[in-house]
């Protein structure tokens, strides 16, 4: 139990932050792929494959805007329960000992939640850029007559 007491934030934290790293490079990815695609939209022989190549890495980024809460939860969880685990050690209750322990042990969930948010943020942006950029390419002289 000493070993999760003292790992757990740093645990939780360095997850969340890979998370974060992860959705971010991700992001910044798409976002140039995408300003350098719309001179290139001619070059798709059908909407299948510029579908393909504009949806690339988006399936992660809303895997860690979904997960990222869970992860968050489980470190207040484990954080309750070493709060618990604790009191039941120490033999005495103290009122701001518990509070001060479930107090720090709701920082990963808002630790979560201020990846997910993000995450989702980027997701539905850049979901918003491929319907652009698959319309453009329904435009195209040479695509008129394909249906998606």
């Amino acid at each position: 139990m000493e070993i999760l007491k003292l790992y757990l934030d740093y645990f939780v934290f360095g997850i969340l932050g890979f998370m974060s790293f992860l959705m971010l490079t991700f992001a910044i990815e798409r976002l140039i792929y995408y300003a350098r695609i719309k001179s290139k939209l001619i070059s798709f022989q059908n909407i299948h494959e510029l579908e393909i190549a504009l949806t690339n890495n988006l399936t992660t980024i809303s895997t860690i805007g979904a997960n990222a809460p869970y992860v968050g939860l489980l470190g207040t969880v484990l954080g309750i329960m070493i709060t618990f685990y604790d009191i039941g050690q120490g033999g005495k209750i103290d009122a701001n000992t518990v509070m001060l322990g479930l107090a720090l042990a709701l920082k990963a969930t808002a630790a979560g939640l201020l990846v997910a948010i993000p995450s989702i943020m980027f997701y539905n942006g850049l979901l918003r850029k491929v319907e652009v950029l698959k319309s453009l390419w329904l435009q195209l002289p040479e695509n008129n007559s394909q249906t998606p």
